[in-house]
């Protein structure tokens, strides 16, 4: 019996990407998965492809996480789909670097609104169907230690979400609800190429300082994810999971 079998995960921004890799790297573990978009329906629409063609069950759902009406149809859907609801991975984010000269009123909610807002706003509405066991994975990022230059928001923003996690853990382990986070160092996806990242000196440095010496790949990810979604991480709630190749 694969360890997921029975389980019902959402995992928000899963239409490429972390994202879509966690998604079927927990579907091919058994869960039924609700594959949250905010734009791309078609990239969604690929991802519930390829876990249905491999013999899983998912279904897309729209939602703008930062909306409280959105984190909450999310969530609703995966009840009204698949009657429970047992995991929850808050994968959606947004970023882009800035010099302090240049960062903006705009820049800073924009970062806010989705990676910490909509952290919370769809916790918030799934906590209401997680029981005992239930299982919170937040993807953070490696920046909340190594603290690049020019991504003060972003690196706020996931320094938040580590915070969330520890207070969290606290507030729901009576609950016997897990909360952990898993931080990635930089990960080769849509994002990163189109950003400039792949095949720049970043990636260079990047991997220079990297023990394993490459950047990772969006299953090196999925699959920590996946055992921190699992009765194999049953005693481990509250932590911050640098996943990076050995890059602090």
């Amino acid at each position: 019996m694969s360890k997921l079998t029975g389980k019902v995960a959402v995992v928000t921004g899963a239409s490429k990407g972390i994202g879509a890799a966690i998604a079927k790297a927990l579907a091919a573990q058994g869960a039924s998965v609700v594959v949250n978009y905010a734009s791309s329906r078609s990239g969604a629409d690929g991802v519930v492809a390829d876990i249905t063609a491999a013999g899983g069950k998912a279904v897309a759902v729209a939602g703008d996480v930062s909306k409280a009406a959105d984190a909450q149809g999310i969530v609703d859907a995966a009840i009204e789909t698949y009657g429970r609801l047992d995991i929850l991975v808050n994968n959606s984010g947004v970023y882009a670097f800035s010099p302090i000269e240049e960062i903006t009123e705009e820049h800073f909610h924009q970062h806010f609104n989705v990676n910490v807002l909509g952290l919370l706003l769809v916790t918030q509405a799934a906590v209401k169907h997680l029981g005992e066991g239930g299982s919170i994975v937040n993807i953070s990022s490696v920046v909340s230690r190594i603290t690049p230059a020019g991504s003060a928001v972003y690196t706020a923003t996931k320094g938040a979400v580590d915070g969330i996690t520890g207070s969290l853990a606290r507030e729901l382990g009576p609950r016997k609800i897990r909360v952990n986070s898993v931080n990635p160092g930089m990960i080769a996806t849509e994002g990163t190429h189109s950003a400039g990242f792949i095949g720049s000196d970043f990636e260079t440095w990047a991997v220079s300082t990297t023990p394993l010496g490459r950047i990772g790949q969006p299953d090196d990810i999925a699959d920590v994810v996946t055992f921190l979604a699992s009765d194999d991480a049953r005693w481990v709630t509250g932590e911050s999971l640098i996943v990076s190749g050995g890059s602090r």
